[in-house]
């Protein structure tokens, strides 16, 4: 289990998400591998769809799935690293608003949220049980490099759910 003192209690829901007797590797691949099954299947027509005025499009939501990773898997390279450096959050609707989503393929997508998973497995596959320890600062919150290797699998678990609610 990750220790409370490791993430901001808003990461809470996201963590309570995947199982924490499972590795960080295993979990990563599991959620992708449900995040795949349940998108790459959809109807095409409801790749642009959103469920409700203001809400994320499915592009736009797969979009966001891969920003987010993004910017966590600089995060625990830096705190693996021993870099200290505070690092800034992001504005999750600025990143939406400027990321052209719409207008790419879904597949597209769906491999480059692939992709970015497949390297994130194999960053946190090189970590050691040290590295898991450390701990850094972004968005004015402390965070452990072990909270966001299974924050990744939450964070997709907890959109992935919201689909399947939502949007089928």
């Amino acid at each position: 289990m990750v220790p409370k003192n490791e993430y901001a209690p808003y990461f809470e829901h996201y963590l309570q998400l995947v199982d924490q007797e499972k590795s960080i590797s295993e979990n990563l691949i599991d959620s992708q591998k449900d995040f795949e099954a349940t998108l790459s299947n959809l109807d095409a027509f409801k790749h642009n769809f959103a469920y409700s005025e203001g809400k994320w499009t499915l592009k736009e939501l797969v979009q966001h799935t891969i920003d987010t990773e993004r910017i966590f898997t600089y995060r625990a390279l830096c705190f693996a690293r021993n870099d200290k450096t505070d690092l800034p959050g992001f504005d999750q609707d600025i990143f939406t608003q400027n990321d052209n989503s719409n207008e790419r393929k879904f597949e597209d997508l769906l491999n480059e949220m692939k992709v970015v998973r497949e390297s994130s497995i194999a960053l946190f596959k090189s970590f050691s049980n040290e590295v898991f320890e450390r701990i850094g600062v972004a968005s004015n919150n402390k965070m452990s490099v072990r909270a966001l290797g299974y924050l990744f699998s939450g964070h997709q678990i907890h959109h992935l759910n919201i689909v399947k609610e939502r949007y089928l």
